[in-house]
């Protein structure tokens, strides 16, 4: 018996794979590398590189490995690039996890936990987003998140299918110094690259209507909303109620000028951020009521905003 962790050569989904082996629990993992890397795999977990839309390979995996459930995080992960390459985002995150779905059905797997994002909301009319917050995707990516939902949701009705989406915020920090997010488009890899080449960081607008005018966010650290992962898998395998959908958000939230100030500290660089116009459709203010995650997941904010700095520069590739 294994879990399968679609996309953990991942940021995010290496973080998984770790959570899920300290836990007791067998995993294997199926990645593309089209964004991650293999040296994120640990060597006594059997890795498998393969496409999501390859149902045979799938299929190969899971009756190879024994799998008997799945936590899928692979995706087309780039909300504002997905704007430029709709189909390539669809065919990857739609169909990849239509095609995942066929496989796990024709083995009779009927479990899953299912990366979404907050980006299924686009840009909410409440500060405080909840579960029940009207959807309103704002680029292909959310659209593609809020599909693979109904997908899930659909395929429960019709086969039985147990399941669980969980809608990450902002993902920063690292769990382990050999882990870091590699993401081109992400705040802190951006803010770290300027650094590193002696750029200075930009802030884009200080005239929101939030206490020192920079937008407020929800930042996450990535091995808090791992062991949500794990916790959902347990609930999924032992039967227990699950909700549709839960929001990994602090309930708080941090604005851009308190990134920068940890910035500072945890990098020990002293800088003074350029201030930029403000960017069009940026809301004042997103924050994530994360009470459901709470009283199910295990969900907590286990790390201060400093500490998701520290632990995300000291992994952060220097070359």
């Amino acid at each position: 018996m294994s879990w399968l962790v679609t996309g953990g050569a991942g940021y995010i989904g290496s973080h998984v794979v770790r959570e899920l082996t300290g836990a007791g629990i067998d995993a294997v993992v199926l990645d593309d590398l089209s964004s991650g890397l293999e040296a994120f795999v640990p060597a006594d977990v059997p890795f498998v590189r393969g496409s999501l839309l390859d149902r045979e390979l799938i299929e190969q995996t899971i009756d190879r490995h024994g799998v008997t459930g799945v936590v899928h995080v692979a995706g087309y992960k780039y909300a504002g690039v997905s704007v430029q390459r709709p189909l390539h985002t669809y065919d990857q995150n739609v169909t990849g996890t239509a095609r995942l779905l066929e496989a796990m059905s024709s083995r009779g797997v009927d479990r899953i936990v299912f990366s979404s994002s907050a980006a299924v909301y686009g840009t909410p009319p409440t500060e405080l987003v909840t579960e029940d917050t009207p959807k309103a995707p704002a680029s292909p990516y959310g659209e593609s998140k809020l599909i693979g939902e109904w997908l899930l949701r659909d395929q429960g009705v019709a086969e039985g299918l147990r399941h669980t989406s969980l809608r990450y915020f902002n993902v920063v920090g690292s769990g382990r110094p050999d882990l870091w997010d590699a993401s081109p488009h992400n705040l802190f890899p951006l803010v770290f690259a300027a650094l590193v080449e002696g750029r200075v960081p930009r802030i884009n607008g200080d005239d929101y209507d939030t206490p020192d005018g920079t937008c407020v966010r929800d930042y996450v650290h990535v091995a808090d909303l791992a062991v949500s992962h794990v916790a959902a898998a347990r609930r999924l395998d032992a039967g227990e109620p699950v909700e549709p959908a839960y929001n990994l958000g602090s309930g708080g939230g941090v604005s851009v000028a308190e990134i920068m100030t940890a910035m500072r500290e945890g990098t020990g660089i002293d800088f003074t951020p350029e201030i930029a116009p403000r960017r069009p459709g940026d809301p004042d203010r997103i924050v994530a009521d994360g009470s459901l995650a709470a009283r199910d997941l295990d969900w907590q904010m286990r790390h201060t905003l400093l500490e998701m700095v520290t632990s995300a520069w000291q992994a952060a590739p220097r070359g």
